[in-house]
Order: C-alpha cells, then sequence, then structure tokens
C-alpha cells in the first residue's frame, strides 16, 4: 500500500508509526492503543480485499454509534482502498434503502443492536457481504461475553435478525490475521469518503470528499485551532456520532494524527453515561454542540467533571445561544469557541480563534478558504452586507454522487460553492450567519429538511396539505412542527406522530402538529413556509 503526501490515509499511517503506545480510543471503559487499531485494522483490510474481493473504489457502509470497532473499520476500509459510506444507526428502513442503494455499497458493518431493521430491506440494495459486531467485540474475555451477553439477554437490546450472507467482525479479524495487507497506490484525487447530506428536495445526497479534500481540512483546523492539538496528552471528548462529518474529521483524522485520545460515547443523551465515561479522564478538548451543552449545565453530575485541564470547547453543527456560552464559561473556566462547516467542505470553514472570540460569530476562514457573500444575481456584496455565503478552498467537495445537476446548482466553474446561507461579513473578517436561504431546520445539529417529512405526513390517508417548518426549541436550536389540513377532522395530533415514526429517524418526527382550515401560499399555488414560520 502506498499513500502519496497530501492523502488523509497518509496522516493515520504516520500516527500509526509514531504513537504507537499511547491511548487512543477509550469506549465503555475500554482503551485500544494506537498498536491495537493498527494491528486491528491492517487485519480488517486485508479481510476486505482478500476474503471479499472488494477493489478500490468500492463502497462500504458503516452502521455503529461511536465504539472501538468504527476506527477499526474505517481505517481498514481505507487501507484497502475503499470508499467509507457513513450511515446513522437510527435510520428508518425506508431512509437505509435509499442510501444503501445510492450509494451501490458492497458491504456493510452495522451493529447487532439496530441490525434487525437493517436485515428488512437488505435484499433489496446492493450489498453483498454484511459484518455484524456485537458491541464488546473488541474488549477481552471474560469481559466480552459477559457485556454481550449483558446487552442481548438481559438487556434485550438485540434484536432477532438474519442475513442470507453474513459474517461476525471477529471472524473476518480472524482471517485477516492470515493475509497480507493490500498493495494499493492511494492518490489525493482518490475518493474516501460518501458524506450523505439532505437537499431542499428532500432526497439525501453523497458529498463526494476526496483524500485531498480531509487532509487538507485537517492542516486547516491543525493551523487554525493549534490548542487542539498542541499537547503530549491530548484527551478529546467525542460525543457527537462519528457517522457525522464534523465528529469524523475531528477524531478521527485531526485529532488521531495529532496522536490524541478520544474517550467516545456511544449515546451522549443518556446522560449519566456520559458523565461515567468522562469522569475517569482529565479532558483538554471538548467537541460538542449547543444542545448537548446545554443539557449537560442543567445535569447534577455536571460539577463532578475536572475541569482543571479543559483549555478548549468547540462549538458546530448548529447555532450556539449565548446563555448557553455564558454559562459553560462560568462553570468550566473555559470559551465556548464556535464555528461553521458544511458536509461538502470536509467540513470546517471557518472558526472563532480561541484567544479571539466573538461571540455571536462563526468566526474568522480557516487558512487557505475564501469566502464571499453575494445578492441574487451573483454578485460580491461589500462588507457589512448580508447575501448568501459562498466558499472557496481545498476542503470543498467534488460534487455530489452521481448527481452532476444537483453538483452544478451549488458549485461553479470557478470552485465557489453556495452554501444556502445568509451571512454577512464584518470589516475584521469575522462572519454571522444571518438566516437560512433555504428552509433547512436543525435538530440537535441535524440537517432536516420539510419536504421529505412533508412528503412522509401525505401519506396519511386523512392529509390534504401539510407544511413543516422549524420552531425555536427550549433547549437550543429548534424542534420540527407541521402544520395540517385534514379531510378528517377527528384526525389527531397523536395519529400523525405515529405515523411520522414508522418511516422518519427520531429526530426528523414532528413535535407540535398544527391543524389549520387552509395554508398561506402564492399566486402559484406554493405553501408559503416562511409565513407560517413567522407567525410560530
Amino acid at each position: 500500500m502506498t499513500a502519496h503526501d497530501h492523502t488523509a490515509l497518509a496522516l493515520f499511517e504516520a500516527a500509526f508509526k509514531q504513537y504507537a503506545e499511547r491511548p487512543a480510543f477509550t469506549f465503555l471503559g475500554f482503551t485500544l492503543t494506537f498498536a491495537d487499531i493498527d494491528t486491528l485494522s491492517k487485519r480488517f483490510a486485508a479481510y476486505l480485499h482478500h476474503d471479499l474481493g472488494l477493489k478500490p473504489g468500492d463502497r462500504i457502509a458503516l452502521q455503529m454509534p461511536n465504539i472501538g470497532q468504527y476506527p477499526v473499520a474505517v481505517y481498514g476500509a481505507l487501507r484497502a482502498g475503499l470508499v467509507v459510506v457513513n450511515v446513522n444507526p437510527l435510520y428508518t428502513q425506508r431512509e437505509l434503502k435509499h442510501q444503501l442503494n445510492d450509494s451501490g455499497a458492497k458491504a456493510l458493518v452495522v451493529l447487532s443492536n439496530v441490525a434487525g431493521e437493517v436485515a428488512q430491506i437488505i435484499d433489496d440494495t446492493a450489498v453483498e457481504q454484511v459484518i455484524v459486531t456485537n458491541i464488546a467485540d473488541l474488549m477481552p474475555l471474560p469481559k466480552r461475553l459477559l457485556v454481550n451477553t449483558v446487552v442481548k439477554y438481559i438487556k434485550k437490546m438485540v434484536p432477532e435478525f438474519s442475513f442470507s450472507r453474513s459474517e461476525s467482525l471477529l471472524s473476518a479479524l480472524d482471517k485477516g490475521k492470515h493475509l497480507k495487507l493490500p498493495n494499493i497506490d492511494i492518490n489525493p484525487d482518490d475518493l474516501m469518503v460518501l458524506q450523505y447530506t439532505g437537499g431542499t428536495t428532500g432526497v439525501a445526497k453523497g458529498a463526494m470528499l476526496t483524500q485531498h479534500n480531509l487532509y487538507s481540512n485537517v492542516q486547516q483546523i491543525k493551523a487554525h485551532l493549534p490548542e487542539l492539538f498542541s499537547a503530549d496528552t491530548e484527551v478529546h471528548a467525542a460525543p457527537l456520532p462519528l457517522y457525522h462529518v464534523y465528529a469524523f474529521n475531528l477524531h478521527l483524522l485531526a485529532g488521531f494524527s495529532s496522536g490524541s485520545h478520544s474517550v467516545l460515547i456511544p449515546n451522549p443523551r443518556d446522560l449519566p453515561s456520559l458523565f461515567k465515561a468522562l469522569l475517569p479522564h482529565k479532558i483538554t478538548v471538548f467537541v460538542g454542540i449547543n444542545t448537548l451543552f446545554n443539557a449537560m449545565l442543567h445535569h447534577a453530575q455536571f460539577s463532578e467533571l475536572d475541569y482543571s485541564s479543559l483549555k478548549a470547547t468547540s462549538a458546530g453543527g448548529m447555532a450556539l445561544t449565548s446563555d448557553t456560552a455564558k454559562h459553560w464559561h462560568q462553570k468550566t473556566g473555559c470559551p465556548i469557541t464556535e464555528g461553521y462547516g458544511l458536509t461538502e467542505t470536509s467540513p470546517v470553514v471557518s472558526s472563532n480563534p480561541i484567544s479571539a472570540i466573538q461571540i455571536g460569530t462563526i468566526g474568522i476562514p480557516v487558512p487557505d478558504t475564501q469566502v464571499k457573500v453575494i445578492d441574487a444575481e451573483g454578485r460580491s456584496l461589500p462588507v457589512g452586507e448580508s447575501g448568501e455565503l459562498c466558499v472557496k478552498g481545498p476542503q470543498v467537495m467534488k460534487g455530489y454522487w452521481q448527481r452532476p445537476d444537483s453538483t452544478a446548482d451549488v458549485l461553479d466553474a470557478d470552485g465557489w460553492l453556495a452554501t444556502g446561507d445568509i451571512a454577512s461579513i464584518n470589516v475584521d473578517g469575522y462572519i454571522k450567519i444571518v438566516d437560512r436561504k433555504k428552509d433547512m431546520i436543525i435538530v440537535s445539529g441535524f440537517n432536516v429538511y420539510p419536504n421529505e417529512i412533508e412528503d412522509i405526513v401525505m401519506l396519511h390517508e386523512d392529509v390534504l396539505e401539510a407544511a413543516v417548518v422549524g420552531v425555536p426549541s427550549s433547549a437550543g436550536g429548534e424542534k420540527v412542527k407541521v402544520f395540517i389540513v385534514s379531510e378528517n377532522d377527528s384526525l389527531k395530533e397523536e395519529e400523525v406522530i405515529a405515523h411520522c415514526r414508522k418511516h422518519l429517524t427520531a429526530y426528523k418526527v414532528p413535535k407540535l402538529v398544527e391543524f389549520r382550515e387552509s395554508l398561506p401560499k402564492t399566486n402559484v399555488g406554493k405553501i408559503l413556509r416562511r409565513e407560517l414560520r413567522d407567525e410560530s
């Protein structure tokens, strides 16, 4: 295997050599060193290449929470020259089927806890092999057997499922032990990750992120926020899901290539488990989002954590509220650094430097990144004026997977990416997000697209019209609200929500339902979401 310079693969190959004895990832109280990850990922790469016969450029989907198997699978897949497709473990059958089919994934690594949903749709996809892992598979005996037994038989968290072609991860690693690491030439322009993001049409699209895109963003982040990676004993809290590009880059690439130790949190919504995982460690860097910070601040165990070593707290994924920022700073002594990014930009575009934070802004662009704001005709606007934010830099995606028309909608011939966000740029270069051009809703850091939810709501036989908007949530960020015109006066809010739960991931399900006699429309019949949002 040859990893050329300016590839993400070269970064973690160097880390394996440089930091072999250091702790790399801790999950559920168990730690894997860089050497452990090196050995296991080599075995997995050999298995994928020789036993499964997967070729460079083939896609492999990964559907797991934050557990040690994730980095093993990622580095193994990349060492085999494969393209990683990150999949949300909470996806419904409909969402899973779309992403697996759209990506053309030939293999899937899935946690047994969520394999039941996959088993229902797998035969309708191109996936040829499913690799199943139990949560404690990488732990030593007898702890492995104990934890896996408790999870399956006592807590009953693993459903019954069966696949026509499947293998356990442990079996795959055992086979790979006797096989050679494939000899593959990895180049900067090679596709590395298909990272799915929604769109105004509600159809999830795969952003094509190359080795060079992600390598570049790692270098940009390190140069812009050196405090996150400066010490020899950096300990990063990792509560954000690794299948999200923000955490994927910061923990699996930028942090890992700097020798950082990441404490993985499988379920950040389970706050007692989160605090239990973090208590043994002196965290130096905390990467999260506003809703998580807010929830932690209001939890009784918050004061039990040791913040004496915390030198950087990074927020992204959704707007940081001033109240949360103030209280976090007061209670930890560490200010929150807010940044901005997109799936399409690998993801970081800008951030507040830790030594020069301006609350209410998304900071200044990371190195080698150009930004501008434009009007509706595409003309650049002067300092202080609001327009659509556009970005240009080495971290900007190659385009959307097999969607040239969608790519042309956001990427121009000169490499400028239209973000769909309305922003203004101050005289000092700091950027402020004013509004979203599109109607995207951000729920706990995840993008939610109204058309997708409206399409599902309209499947209900009693719904005539539906419009979805985001409304402020008391926890920060937004929650989903649906306005409905029904032909059945007895239709209840609970029925609508139950219907949505069958087809949508939990965070997309409307929290509020309002019935109307009619919905506001333009003269050509288009529903005016903004008017509904303003009324809410």
